[in-house]
């Protein structure tokens, strides 16, 4: 694809980065590959974690991330997971008071090792496949105060992000609107908790709506937050569909890099 030229800072808050190069449905994908696609969008930084891989310890996984990222424009987010059920069934909600933490489940010792560790700026969750951590490491999250980026979702709906992650005392940045695959209502529900959760924000993977994208910028300017979405996404898609959007030039700032370097300051031009 061509090399995008738009004038904009642009950092990305949600691409995902796998150590042995394997994208999603077996594409490969290596961080050369990965570093020259988004140039050629021209996003100057760039948020990497790897991918779910439920059932298993995401050490290796985040400390592979963690060195791909070495003297690359990527910031590496490290991966959790955790014991409770996002779905709210009453079977559910038994096995949640009844669940154990497992070898390969994330501790609070954990959270305190990645947190204190300069190569780590973040965390990022799949309800869906990882589940939600329990009390004792949403409290170590507490404590560290480190951003956590969470997907989003049918699985994982507005209703239970409320009751579990926003509120507290560390920032959450919702990917796909809170509304992956495609749903139009819950996006609507999560941009209407923009204005009870005050350090909530939105990521734009995955969201293809104009509506949608249009009504979180025009009402809450500074809680969107630009995500390709990348591999599965090209970003010179996800960056085009943003520049599109039938909005001010300094929304697009604020979308593009001023909302993403508030809430995760090594993105900002200081630190390039």
């Amino acid at each position: 694809m061509l090399e995008l030229e738009h004038g904009f800072r642009v950092v990305d808050v949600h691409t995902c980065l796998t150590p042995d190069a394997v994208g999603p449905r077996g594409r490969a994908i290596s961080p050369d590959r990965l570093e020259r696609e988004m140039h050629q969008a021209g996003i100057v930084r760039s948020v990497v974690f790897p991918s779910p891989d439920p059932g298993r310890s995401y050490v290796s996984a985040n400390n592979g991330v963690a060195r791909l990222s070495v003297d690359r424009p990527f910031v590496a987010f490290a991966r959790i997971n955790g014991t409770r059920s996002p779905e709210h069934t009453p079977t559910n909600r038994l096995r949640n008071v009844l669940s154990q933490r497992k070898e390969w489940h994330t501790t609070p010792s954990d959270v305190e090792q990645y947190a204190y560790d300069d190569r780590f700026h973040g965390f990022t969750l799949n309800p869906d496949v990882d589940g939600l951590p329990d009390e004792d490491v949403l409290e170590k999250l507490d404590e560290v105060g480190l951003p956590l980026l969470i997907r989003g979702g049918s699985d994982a709906p507005p209703t239970t992000l409320a009751e579990t992650v926003l509120g507290r005392s560390f920032p959450v940045v919702v990917a796909h609107f809170g509304g992956h695959p495609l749903d139009r209502e819950l996006m609507d529900e999560m941009i209407d908790l923009l204005e009870t959760y005050d350090d909530c924000y939105l990521d734009t993977s995955f969201v293809r709506y104009r509506e949608q994208l249009e009504r979180a910028l025009l009402e809450h300017p500074d809680r969107v937050l630009f995500g390709s979405g990348a591999p599965a996404s090209h970003p010179n898609v996800a960056v085009m569909e943003i520049l599109t959007l039938d909005v001010s030039e300094d929304k697009l700032w604020r979308a593009f890099s001023k909302n993403a370097c508030r809430v995760i300051d090594v993105l900002g031009p200081n630190v390039e």
